[in-house]
């Protein structure tokens, strides 16, 4: 595929929040941006990598939640990736995601090939992949709606199943693609043995179309989706690096996904059978299945001991010592304010203990003690009734918004690099082991104009520390509000 008529559009979806994976997956830094499987590298970044054949594939696309923007823009250039960034005010799900990529690429080339594919997903075998990918561009070239249907491993009942039915004619059909006779839900453990036996295939969330073909489809089956994505794409506006939809139309979009909004319905569906090595990461369980474990059977990370444990996989983050003695088949996960003790083979119910831990109004639950922004990032080391105290590390040229508050005063100790603090428009340097006090209401700025990154001590003082007494007057970032 070297025409550029010829190339596959990737679209990376990367809205998804990863609950089953807590405590290390959160709202704040869902599983796809964490090294799960990797050490260094997310599974967003290698699914970006995975597209890097510019004889294979167009300039990727990835469709974020607004709040992930940074981390989506900061993993990409990580990773030496350029990518437009589009971000969805609101989840709605996929048929929504899918219909913005589809005239995202028609805009281009109105029969552009695009590839759907997850940011969570791990794949074993990169090659086999891409080897997919152009031979399911048989299928969709001549018009049908291709998905990859992954060969089972085990009768799971944690994905649905394709049927498929006849060859597709042709180059497609020579590939090995066939028709897709029947779409099928998560089923219980004996109908998917049933299903296995029968040839059905795992349906693991992969789609490549021809963008016209998606856009009649849409419009045939889901015209309210493509109605709000259409509109959300014609009122879209730049902002530093990322699209952002429109935000009124976006949010009338059906919440939907894109299997029941135009897969079970098309006729047009078709899958291509694959074997590469695959998991959607979607428990803990299915983590120490693609993991590399020792003798024992133990999958482990970071500071751990065991000791008469098997078959089990223990996650330690940061410097939290995790012991484990005397058990099989369990799952430890230790992060600095969160420790998970289940099953591995009942890791689904932690979706549930997240919910349980929302209603109890419990900040765990999706916020990390150690939190992100675009400047760099902030880790709470203590809280009291009257004050907070964090440690801030602010990124080379990095800058906060020009802010103020009204219930706290805040106190910075440099220990790392030299500050440069607005105070009520008086700038100045701080250096190591220097400070600088901010009184309750004074318009202040913390930015770093060295070449390390700034570390420094925040204390604050006042009736109340929450993260919404911050009123941004100018922020680079585009951030509003508190």
């Amino acid at each position: 595929m070297s025409d550029s008529g010829d190339l596959i559009h990737p679209v990376i979806l990367c809205g998804g929040s990863g609950t089953r994976l807590w405590p290390a997956s959160r709202e704040s830094f869902p599983k796809q941006f964490l090294p799960l499987v990797e050490p260094g590298r997310s599974s967003f970044q290698a699914a970006a990598a995975r597209l890097g054949d510019t004889a294979i594939f167009a300039r990727p696309a990835v469709v974020a939640a607004n709040d992930s923007r940074f981390l989506v823009a900061e993993q990409l250039a990580q990773a030496g990736v350029q990518a437009d960034i589009l971000l969805e005010p609101c989840r709605r799900d996929s048929a929504p995601a899918v219909a913005v990529a589809a005239l995202h690429a028609a805009a281009r080339d109105p029969q552009a090939l695009v590839l759907i594919l997850p940011a969570d997903h791990a794949i074993g075998d990169d090659a086999a992949f891409v080897a997919a990918a152009r031979a399911a561009g048989l299928g969709a070239r001549a018009g049908h709606i291709m998905t990859l249907g992954i060969a089972p491993t085990t009768p799971s009942t944690a994905y649905g199943y394709i049927e498929p039915g006849h060859p597709l004619a042709g180059a497609a059909g020579e590939a090995g693609a066939h028709l897709v006779a029947r779409f099928r839900e998560k089923p219980d453990a004996a109908r998917a043995a049933d299903l296995i036996a029968q040839g059905a295939l795992w349906n693991g969330g992969y789609f490549l179309f021809r963008a016209d073909v998606m856009l009649d489809e849409l419009e045939a089956h889901a015209p309210a989706v493509l109605a709000a994505a259409r509109e959300a794409i014609g009122t879209a506006t730049r902002d530093l690096d990322f699209i952002r939809l429109g935000a009124e139309a976006f949010a009338r979009a059906p919440q939907i996904s894109i299997d029941y909004a135009v897969m079970e319905r098309t006729r047009r569906a078709g899958v291509l059978p694959v074997r590469f090595p695959w998991s959607d990461i979607g428990t803990w369980g299915a983590l120490w299945e693609v993991s590399e474990r020792d003798g024992e059977g133990n999958a482990v990370r970071g500071r751990v001991a065991l000791r008469d444990t098997r078959n089990s996989l223990v996650h330690s983050s940061g410097e939290v010592l995790t012991t484990v003695v005397g058990l099989d088949d369990v799952v430890v996960v230790t992060t600095d304010d969160a420790v998970l003790v289940t099953s591995r083979t009942t890791g689904g119910a932690v979706k549930d203990l997240v919910e349980d831990l929302r209603h109890r109004r419990e900040p765990e639950a999706d916020a990390h003690r150690l939190m992100y922004r675009p400047w760099g990032s902030y880790q709470r080391i203590d809280i009291g009734g009257r004050f907070q105290v964090k440690r801030i590390t602010v990124k080379p040229g990095g800058r906060l918004s020009l802010q103020r508050h009204y219930h706290r005063a805040e106190h910075w100790v440099v220990v790392r690099g030299t500050a440069e603090v607005t105070v009520d428009g008086t700038v100045r340097l701080v250096h190591e082991n220097e400070a600088a006090y901010l009184p309750i209401g004074c318009v202040h700025r913390l930015a770093n104009p060295g070449k390390i990154p700034l570390e420094l001590i925040e204390v604050q003082v006042g009736s109340y520390t929450g993260e919404d007494d911050i009123i941004r007057i100018e922020d680079v970032y585009g951030r509003e509000g508190g």
